[in-house]
């Protein structure tokens, strides 16, 4: 794997820890966003390592990763969905000007599962031989 691809998903996994020290801490919002982000660091490392691209807007990354991945063996739609459903919840603690709007602290969890699971397929991605 390439140092650039490498880089991303230390970065990933450093938002991961962040997320749940946020969600244990009482800060769900922030948690979910945090999960979100290890994902959107993820998929810069598979569009890096896969096309060589570095992609830096949220839209841009959602797009490239789409297109990469939907021909990469083991392509699973429903691991690969949480980078758009957890930019909802980035979207919440960022302009979360609707007090009724909030992320729960079970929603917290199930995006820290999703995005580590999204990581972790990642990382399983890039160290295939048949990609």
């Amino acid at each position: 794997m390439s140092p650039e691809a490498n880089r991303f998903l230390t970065m990933s996994r450093s938002f991961l820890l962040k997320a749940e020290g946020m969600r244990r801490q009482g800060w769900p919002d922030e948690a979910g966003r945090a999960a979100y982000l290890a994902a959107l660091h993820g998929a810069q490392a598979a569009i890096f390592e896969l096309s060589g691209k570095v992609v830096k807007t949220h839209r841009g990354v959602h797009t490239e990763f789409a297109r990469i991945v939907r021909d990469v063996p083991g392509h699973d739609p429903e691991v690969w969905s949480f980078l758009r459903r957890g930019y909802g919840l980035k979207s919440i603690a960022d302009y979360g000007i609707d007090p009724d709007v909030t992320v729960t602290d079970d929603e917290a969890k199930e995006a820290i599962r999703s995005a580590t699971l999204f990581v972790d397929r990642v990382l399983e991605v890039l160290t295939r031989k048949d990609v």
